[in-house]
């Protein structure tokens, strides 16, 4: 039926937009260094929790979500500063195990201030859904869609009409190069963390409303934000937002028709896959560009 096909669809599209989200902000920290931050996920789940946290203290929802974004952001320059920069001669394993021990410390410290339970979290509008033949639409869907995609054009502006936006296509072309040109690499790189970790924070208090948020949630989101950036191509951000929403409609489509009980392998069968047919992605070919 046209009806069940457009639910799943939606709500493929929903997660979808939350994975490119995720996707993203592992996309600009390999663009501005070469490495994969997996405390990306934890950026999403630390977002979300903050502000459900806030908002049961008493804290207006847009004053929440505002704070809860800040306050990632700054955990995001926080470990770029003193947990990446200090390391930066290692290698790029010890680097990425580094991110990993990151993200275990965000973790572990929001199970202790905030508990192990379930958290939810406000929409940002009426929750009566909208029908379009015959499939409900949550009008929170309608927001993390809709927003993600204003994200999505103002990275677009980001990266192609500023100076600042081109220092950081120019580092993750060549560092070397863009060092020798008198381009700030180190700053590019916290720049990359704070906003990455903005990313993360905006898509966990987004989503947090459609399927509540606890301490571990990030975990899951995390991977499947990285299946996203390899599957669109690391480096790429139009392939990050393709494959965001890619993974989140088969994942979708693979609940519906297949069994829900198959939908979170469907990640890791496509990395399989991946690295087998196209190692680099779907748009993550080499090539060269000017800049």
């Amino acid at each position: 039926m046209l009806s069940q096909f457009l639910q799943f669809l939606f709500a493929g599209l929903t997660v979808g937009a939350t994975y490119a989200l995720a996707a993203l902000g592992y996309t600009l920290v390999y663009s501005a260094s070469g490495m994969i931050n997996f405390a990306q996920g934890e950026f999403i789940m630390l977002g979300a929790m903050t502000a459900s946290a806030l908002v049961a203290a008493g804290v207006p929802l847009l004053l929440a979500l505002a704070l809860a974004i800040a306050f990632t952001t700054l955990v995001g320059v926080t470990m770029a500063k003193f947990a990446v920069e200090p390391a930066k001669t290692t290698s790029m394993t010890s680097l990425i195990i580094i991110t990993l021990g990151a993200g275990q410390v965000i973790r572990g410290a929001v199970q202790i201030s905030l508990g192990k339970g379930n958290h939810a979290l406000p929409g940002l509008s009426d929750e009566r859904p909208l029908h379009i033949l015959g499939a409900a639409l949550v009008p929170q869907a309608i927001w993390i869609m809709g927003l993600a995609l204003v994200i999505v054009l103002v990275l677009f502006w980001y990266f192609n009409a500023t100076m600042h936006g081109k220092a950081l296509v120019a580092t993750s072309h060549n560092r070397l190069a863009a060092q020798l040109v008198g381009i700030n690499t180190m700053g590019i790189l916290t720049f990359s963390f704070a906003l990455s970790a903005a990313l993360g924070a905006i898509g966990g208090v987004l989503l947090a409303p459609i399927t509540f948020t606890s301490y571990d949630a990030g975990t899951m989101l995390g991977l499947k934000g990285f299946v996203a950036a390899a599957l669109g191509g690391l480096g790429s951000a139009l392939g990050a937002v393709i494959g965001g929403l890619v993974l989140g409609i088969i994942e979708a489509m693979t609940a519906a028709y297949v069994s829900s009980a198959y939908k979170d392998a469907v990640a890791f069968i496509l990395i399989i896959l991946l690295f087998v047919v196209a190692p680099h992605g779907l748009f993550g070919a080499k090539s060269s560009h000017r800049v």
